[in-house]
C-alpha cells in the first residue's frame, strides 16, 4: 500500500503560478496529477514515470510542467498562467503501471484545492 500526500494548493490569481507537490511513502512507477472540477468529472492532467516519460491532458500543456524527485519519492506540479476554468480539486495518482487514465491509478491521495479568481 501506498500513501500521497499533497501540498501547494491555495487560492491565485489569474495569470499566476502555483507549485503542487506529492510526497509517497514507497518508490512507485508512474506518479501524476488529476483534477476535479466542481460538478465535473477527474480528468488527468499529467503524469510521469520513475524514468522520466511524462503525460499531460490537452487543457494544460505548455503552461504546466511536471517533474519528479526519486530520491524523495516526490512529483511536483509546475502551474503557470493559471485560468479561472483551472480551479478544481487537484488529486495525486500512481500506480505500478503507466497512468493514462483514471482508471490506471491504483492509488490515490486525499486532493488540495486550486482557486483562480480575482
Amino acid at each position: 500500500q501506498v500513501q500521497l500526500v499533497e501540498s501547494g494548493g491555495g487560492l491565485v490569481q489569474p495569470g499566476g503560478s502555483l507549485r503542487l507537490s506529492c510526497a509517497a511513502s514507497g518508490s512507485i512507477y508512474s506518479m501524476g496529477w488529476f483534477r476535479q472540477p466542481p460538478g465535473k468529472q477527474r480528468e488527468l492532467v499529467a503524469t510521469i514515470t520513475s524514468g522520466g516519460r511524462s503525460n499531460y491532458g490537452d487543457s494544460v500543456k505548455g503552461r504546466f510542467a511536471i517533474s519528479r524527485d526519486n530520491a524523495k519519492n516526490t512529483v511536483y506540479l509546475q502551474m503557470n498562467s493559471l485560468k479561472p476554468e483551472d480551479t478544481a480539486v487537484y488529486y495525486c495518482g500512481a500506480s505500478r503501471y503507466w497512468i493514462n487514465a483514471r482508471v490506471t491509478v491504483e492509488y490515490w491521495g486525499r486532493g488540495t484545492q486550486v482557486t483562480v479568481s480575482l
